[in-house]
């Protein structure tokens, strides 16, 4: 039994060094600001010695002064981890230039810098932005917008709010890039994308995925939510509170633990019934699916099939163009009948 625990002890502590290695050699590479020879040398360099520390294992007469190496080694790049800090003055593309917030006066609540752009293309557009003021009182509910493009497990999940007299207001949890720099899901894991609350007219943050991204073509399904009327203010508060602390403090992006979807249940923390953490949740493309599943969508009898057919919006976007009636015109009229009565 004891030999049989010491190599266990030897394994795990084998499983946790390349762990933890591997974070350290992608973290070097991914978060240095300098050079690409750079951070390849370095991130080699922390490779090798993370190797060196896993040979000695074997070795028990070299293991303590290895390991005071690794450890040091550790204790540098964490310094330096934590020196990595996010920030709202940067270079950054248009589409995120400009950082929305609110003003809550007793149930009116004003939003300022609520994107608009007007596209002529996916890349070509002008930018707008405009203040909008809306009644508390009159938010009715909460349609979840889910973005497919790349198969059935993929997907970009956001929310928007309605009011009784028809009006939208999208809310896109996204990265916030600089100028000249692309995503990647790699590069999210380590502090390289601050997060950004897309506060957009549907027009804009919908109608751009229905009429204007065709390289790959962009499905997008909306779903509306069967929660009450208190639940949806209690999100949109959350929201808010949210986006005006994202103004005075800003926050990393993170592609496992802050992106689009696990923002969005950490906003819905508000409410009681709050479904709890689930693998569809993390992978996002199943979001709808776990909704359907737990009566948080408003099915009118059908089946998820029937209903993803339902509410898939790219032919009714088409069809209509990105004309001033364009959230209610690209929803089944069932559904706007019962929320418009």
């Amino acid at each position: 039994m004891r030999k049989f625990l010491s190599y266990l002890t030897l394994f795990l502590l084998t499983l946790v060094l390349i762990i933890i290695s591997a974070w350290g050699a992608l973290a070097l590479f991914y978060a240095l600001n300098t050079s690409e020879t750079v951070r390849y040398a370095l991130a080699i360099l922390f490779a090798l010695v993370s190797f060196v520390t896993l040979i000695s294992l074997l070795f028990r007469q070299y293991r303590k002064p290895i390991f005071i190496l690794y450890a040091l080694s550790w204790a540098v790049l964490l310094l330096w981890y934590s020196s990595v800090t996010p920030s709202n003055t940067r270079n950054w593309q248009k589409t995120v230039a400009v950082l929305p917030y609110a003003e809550i006066h007793d149930n009116n609540v004003t939003f300022y810098n609520i994107r608009n752009f007007h596209y002529r293309g996916e890349l070509d557009f002008t930018p707008d932005y405009y203040n909008k003021s809306f009644d508390l009182n009159k938010l009715n509910g909460v349609d979840v917008i889910s973005v497919y493009w790349m198969g059935p497990s993929v997907a970009h999940v956001f929310v928007s709010f309605s009011f009784e007299d028809g009006e939208h207001l999208a809310v896109s949890i996204e990265t916030r890039m600089e100028k000249r720099e692309g995503y990647s899901t790699l590069k999210g894991l380590f502090r390289q994308y601050e997060l950004f609350y897309v506060v957009a007219d549907e027009r804009d943050v919908i109608g751009l995925r229905t009429n204007y991204r065709f390289n790959p073509v962009e499905d997008v399904y909306i779903y509306p939510m069967s929660g009450s009327r208190e639940d949806a203010q209690h999100l949109f508060l959350s929201y808010i509170e949210k986006i005006n602390g994202l103004k005075e403090k800003p926050e990393f992006y993170n592609t496992l633990t802050t992106n689009c979807t696990t923002n969005i249940w950490n906003n819905a923390k508000s409410n009681i019934q709050r479904l709890p953490m689930s693998w569809k949740i993390l992978i996002s493309g199943y979001v709808p699916e776990y909704l359907y599943e737990n009566n948080r969508l408003r099915t009118d009898g059908l089946s998820f099939k029937e209903l993803r057919e339902h509410v898939h919006v790219n032919k009714r976007a088409l069809e209509v163009g990105i004309v001033e009636d364009f959230s209610n015109k690209i929803r089944p009229i069932q559904y706007h009948e019962e929320k418009n009565p």
